[in-house]
């Protein structure tokens, strides 16, 4: 426990940026995903085409790279300066644009499952088609993709150690900072696994509680 009790402000440092990295990026991705997956089902050729482009694209993109496009790309193109705290800010941004890409695949997975009897008697009552996805389609929607959309979020969970690489600090960087103070690098990545699989077992049990709370609902 020396490891942890010796360096605490490292560790707290790390938790902390791990965790804005997961709930920016997060939030980011569920509104974003949600709204891409609406568009991929659209009736509007256009938004179909637009919805499939950004999907195809992102997602086909090596994650690293997408960190690349914000962290080098950017700055230049708008005049910012990487000081705290724009590379937060940047990596949050990435995770999230690269994640909804996901969302979106698990959020149209979701609405397929939904009868189309249901979204044509919301049309034939005159609701429109933002009406009919978000009164109608999306409620029943999500309740079926919890457990798939919290893989998702996992996976994002486990992807914030690659802002390590970017001048971020997150538990992914915590070794190269106990590194230098001569801490065992075996058992600072051993604490740092510890500390993940403790976060991914509380995103098991939330999505146990609400696939519970909802299958209730119905």
């Amino acid at each position: 426990m020396g490891v942890i009790s010796d360096n605490l402000d490292i560790w707290w440092d790390g938790l902390l940026g791990t965790l804005l990295l997961f709930f920016g990026g997060g939030l980011i991705a569920v509104v974003l995903g949600t709204i891409v997956g609406a568009m991929r089902v659209s009736p509007i050729p256009i938004a179909r085409g637009i919805g499939t482009l950004y999907v195809n694209t992102i997602r086909n993109t090596p994650l690293t790279l997408v960190f690349f496009a914000f962290a080098f790309a950017l700055p230049p193109l708008f005049g910012l300066r990487l000081t705290a705290p724009i590379p937060l800010v940047l990596a949050i941004c990435a995770l999230g644009i690269y994640t909804a890409t996901y969302v979106a695949e698990t959020i149209r997975s979701g609405i397929n499952t939904v009868p189309v009897g249901q979204a044509e008697a919301a049309r034939a009552l005159g609701l429109t088609f933002g009406q009919v996805m978000s009164l109608v389609v999306m409620p029943q929607a999500f309740r079926s993709v919890i457990p798939p959309l919290m893989s998702v979020l996992i996976a994002l969970l486990k992807n914030t150690t690659v802002a390590a690489g970017f001048s971020v600090v997150n538990l992914g960087s915590v070794r190269a900072y106990l590194s230098e103070r001569g801490e065992n690098q075996l058992l600072v990545i051993i604490w740092v696994a510890v500390i993940f699989v403790a976060l991914v077992l509380l995103l098991s049990w939330l999505q146990r509680s609400l696939e519970n709370r909802w299958r209730v609902a119905r």
